[in-house]
């Protein structure tokens, strides 16, 4: 699963994202109420996770202008304020779920498992590319009834590529979406899941191609 975090104390929000990518969900990480207005509108994650003070905008606000622009993504509220009348107003803003700092973060997690179970997924989504069908919900890859068993970034990148239908796809796009957005992570990274799924499909017709500079793209083996 893909999930922001917009947390302002930072230790408190590397804590969280350490521990939730190693349950192996990718996490973009903000601590600015401004900036994570602009970069929800656009983002496709799949759960937010929103501290109620934020410097810039605070969560509450951040919560409503979601709500009313009809994203009805889930969204765990963490805040200080341990007051009924406070966790109410959190609720009737639009939050899913409510959790009073100080938390441990297996109760983080266990809410994050169980929004996920509660999200409506009317009909398997599916993305093909040539011999290659990826399950978006499940996240498993197939190359016609075969499953093809990747690890978690490996699948991540995947997922990227596949997603992009052909077209290219940036070696920091890649990084991002295996690892969130600002994850401090080498680039050449990439480079070495790239060279383990060229093998991993070259059995199936399917080739990535590197344009030097710009990125990766999939493409179909002709004969």
């Amino acid at each position: 699963m893909r999930i922001t975090l917009v947390e302002d104390n930072i230790s408190l929000a590397k804590g969280i994202a350490y521990r939730l990518q190693d349950a192996g969900h990718a996490v973009d990480m903000l601590h600015d109420g401004l900036e994570a207005e602009v970069f929800l509108k656009d983002d496709a994650s799949d759960l937010i996770i929103l501290d109620i003070n934020l410097p810039g905008q605070d969560g509450l606000a951040l919560l409503k202008g979601l709500r009313q622009r009809g994203d009805m993504r889930p969204v765990i509220l963490l805040t200080a304020r341990a007051e009924t009348e406070d966790r109410v107003i959190g609720l009737d803003a639009g939050a899913d779920d409510y959790l009073i700092k100080p938390f441990e973060a297996a109760e983080l997690e266990a809410r994050v498992r169980a929004l996920s179970r509660r999200r409506a997924v009317p009909q398997r989504q599916l993305q093909s590319f040539g011999q290659l069908t990826l399950d978006v919900g499940s996240r498993q890859l197939f190359a016609g009834d075969v499953e093809i068993d990747l690890p978690r970034r490996e699948l991540s990148v995947i997922e990227a590529l596949l997603s992009a239908d052909g077209r290219l796809v940036s070696k920091n796009a890649l990084l991002d979406h295996a690892y969130g957005v600002g994850a401090d992570v080498e680039d050449k990274v990439v480079e070495v899941y790239i060279s383990r799924l060229r093998q991993r499909l070259k059995p199936f017709g399917v080739k990535i191609k590197a344009q030097r500079g710009l990125g990766y793209q999939l493409l179909i083996e002709t004969v």
